[in-house]
């Protein structure tokens, strides 16, 4: 019998689930990105069946827009359902300030066990597989060179800085006509057509394509590199090239490819989910 007189009833939790949950984090999108999100989505259903899949969103703006939850409010989500454990895998190519924003929200997350995957291109052999997958679209040689498009930071002193440098260097030795450039920060794009103008690029060149270094390729490929306006494009093109940029059809819509549309891709990720799946397994 309670104290103030009525029969207190036993709370009936939730039994605890020994699987991890299995949590994808995402930048978002309220646009056409949802198509690569839906094809990471198949692929995900089909490889990790037997795991319950939730998503989190790590942009603020795409939040408030759109109602979708924050990786700490899918954690909570995750928690109240009686999972003992989960495994986070971030949409991101590079480890930069939103990685390690997840990284924090993992460690620091009460109730949960929580496990953070890698990134698409957190070690260098896997910034040297997605390169070998992306040749499959470079022109080649003989043809006209090739731009990586990376997405890049404004924070000079962010440690990522050194990858996209890295990446920029790493695709000058193994290509006598690849270059790469950030959409922000560096390599700086400005420098890089001062330097082919300098050199006279255009003069052995005569094509030029950009290829998104992205899982989608949205708004930054439709205004930033193949704008009207200011672009990528443009400047290619005033200094005498044909820019062209590779592209998919998805339902009818032809959209610009980013690294979510080659399947080796999101086979990648699917690697680094079955890696801290493992690791899940015995901490």
């Amino acid at each position: 019998m309670h104290p103030n007189g009525y029969i207190g009833r036993k709370m009936h939790l939730p039994p605890l689930k020994e699987k991890p949950a299995l949590i994808i984090a995402a930048f978002g999108s309220n646009t056409r990105a949802r198509a690569a999100l839906d094809i990471v989505q198949v692929h995900l259903d089909r490889h990790f069946s037997k795991f319950d899949i939730f998503w989190a969103y790590t942009s603020e703006i795409i939040r408030r827009k759109t109602g979708l939850p924050s990786l700490h409010q899918t954690l909570a989500q995750v928690e109240a359902a009686g999972f003992r454990k989960a495994v986070v895998q971030p949409l991101h190519i590079f480890p930069g300030t939103e990685y390690r924003q997840i990284e924090e929200t993992c460690t620091y997350f009460p109730g949960l066990r929580v496990f953070l995957g890698e990134t698409l291109c957190h070690r260098w052999q896997f910034i040297k597989k997605t390169l070998d997958v992306m040749e499959q679209d470079f022109l080649p040689l003989y043809q006209g060179i090739n731009l990586l498009a990376m997405h890049g930071t404004p924070l000079a002193a962010d440690p990522v800085n050194m990858v996209y440098l890295g990446v920029e260097k790493l695709v000058a030795d193994r290509y006598p006509h690849v270059l790469a450039a950030a959409v922000e920060g560096v390599p700086d794009p400005d420098a890089l057509f001062l330097k082919m103008c300098r050199q006279g690029i255009s003069h052995d060149f005569k094509r030029a394509r950009i290829l998104p270094m992205m899982y989608f390729a949205g708004m930054h490929a439709r205004d930033d590199l193949m704008g009207e306006d200011g672009s990528w494009k443009t400047r290619l093109e005033e200094m005498g090239f044909t820019v062209d940029c590779p592209m998919v059809d998805i339902d009818g819509e032809s959209l610009f490819k980013g690294l979510a549309f080659y399947p080796e891709v999101i086979d990648f990720i699917v690697q680094r989910i079955e890696r801290t799946l493992v690791l899940a397994q015995y901490f």
